[in-house]
């Protein structure tokens, strides 16, 4: 029965799921429905914050876009492109292929989300070169499933800026709160193990499916070995290593430096420092680096597209107190027993419209922490409740899914069913988690 609904979900996602980018307009004339009915804005005001913060995710689209050049980059070095392709040999069915992909996007995502997306993603078209009937749909869904237990790993904004000195809640929680305290918590290990065994099992379960649509996957462009014949001093200069050792000798003593004096943060700026140094140093030969970075940069379209239209959707969100309203209703309807069940909730609603970590902190945070402080909840757990309810809603939000897709070649309508089945398996263990604990 679970097989028909799964395929019977598949053909009707497949039909009706559009491209993401009309999502992202589409929850636009929502957001701009919804302001017009619950807020005193009128719509050209509603018009002006949106085009107001239509640049403000300038800077953390750039960031984004080099997340995917750095990690495509790294990925496709000869030393790791040699281990995952020595790793996909090594398996044997679809169902192992899926289950492996699994650990691999989960595990990279805990520890960077970045890193992991991009690495899953580029697995999944090794394992397909060498075993062309798997379920490459389902293996690029897994991959960005990874994704669900970012906040609870060591890149997860909300417990990283709380960890942070002078940052905006400190002032509203009156201390910083250490990593210990958030990601060591046992509520959210519970929580990261939960999902870790909820993808694993849901995967395990898919990947034994003999009916799937096939896609074709167009194999990436061949290395231009060009420069390896020539004899002319421009050619020698583009695979010179000497060239790369001093380039990376000189990166790792600024990250050294950085260390030393105390300021070095896995920021995304530092990661995606380190994600092109490193990728440049393992190319060896520049002119081999620059190839791979031109092909990740043909990838980024999706994401230089969109991301300003979500800038545009949170501007409109916060500006006119629409995401208050939100958070607002849950605080309204909450015990301090069910406090941080309910944020849960709230954050998995806002995170449709707010696909920003950072950017969700920063709304609800100043309503919820005092809110817990007066009804006497944990603010430790209402803070790890935003955090993962932004997590788990990421599987309906095509945003994060743009890096993954744009890797793989596919459309948001090829994952969308499994992602589906992601958010149920995965939402039974987090409800249940935040209504345990």
């Amino acid at each position: 029965m679970i097989n028909a609904i799964v395929q019977g979900c598949d053909k009707v996602l497949r039909r009706y799921t559009p491209d993401p980018f009309i999502v992202a307009l589409l929850l636009t004339f929502t957001i701009f429905i919804l302001g017009l009915g619950l807020t005193d804005k009128s719509a050209g005001t509603l018009i002006v914050f949106w085009g107001n913060e239509f640049w403000q995710l300038s800077v953390f689209t750039m960031q984004m876009a080099m997340i995917l050049i750095g990690g495509y980059a790294l990925a496709s070095s000869p030393p790791v492109d040699k281990f995952l392709t020595k790793i996909a040999k090594s398996l044997t069915s679809s169902r192992q292929a899926v289950v492996v992909t699994s650990l691999l996007g989960l595990t990279g995502c805990l520890f960077n989300w970045g890193f992991g997306l991009v690495v899953a993603a580029i697995f999944c078209r090794k394992v397909v070169a060498v075993m062309p009937t798997v379920n490459f749909r389902l293996m690029v869904a897994t991959a960005y499933s990874g994704f669900m237990v970012w906040h609870g790993g060591f890149s997860g904004s909300i417990p990283l800026l709380m960890a942070t000195p002078g940052n905006f809640t400190e002032k509203l929680i009156g201390r910083v709160v250490p990593i210990e305290e958030t990601l060591f918590n046992w509520l959210n290990i519970t929580a990261v193990i939960g999902v870790y065994l909820a993808i694993l099992g849901s995967n395990y379960f898919l990947g034994g499916l003999k009916r799937y649509k096939p896609v074709e996957v167009k194999p990436e462009p061949e290395y231009d070995d060009s420069a390896e014949h020539s004899t002319t001093p421009a050619a020698k200069m583009e695979r010179s290593r000497l060239i790369t050792y001093i380039t990376f000798g000189i990166s790792f003593l600024f990250i050294y430096n950085k260390i030393t004096m105390g300021c070095f943060t896995f920021d995304l700026n530092h990661v995606n420092f380190m994600f092109l140094m490193l990728a440049f140093f393992l190319h060896q030969k520049p002119i081999r680096f620059v190839q791979a970075v031109y092909t990740g940069t043909r990838k980024v379209g999706p994401i230089l597209l969109q991301f300003p239209f979500y800038a545009g959707i949170m501007g409109i969100m916060r500006e006119s107190g629409l995401a208050q309203i939100i958070s607002n209703f849950f605080v309204e309807i909450s015990t301090a027993d069910s406090f941080a069940f309910l944020t849960f909730i709230s954050a998995s609603v806002l995170n449709l419209f707010v696909p920003s970590g950072g950017g969700q902190w920063a709304i609800q945070a100043p309503i919820v922490i005092p809110a817990a402080h007066d009804l006497g909840a944990d603010i430790i757990k209402t803070s790890m409740a935003i955090a993962w309810g932004d997590a788990w809603t990421n599987m309906l939000q095509p945003f994060w899914a743009l890096p993954v897709l744009a890797v793989a070649g596919l459309h948001l309508r090829d994952i969308m069913s499994y992602c589906l089945f992601y958010l149920v398996t995965s939402g039974i263990v987090l409800i249940s988690v935040f209504l345990i604990f």
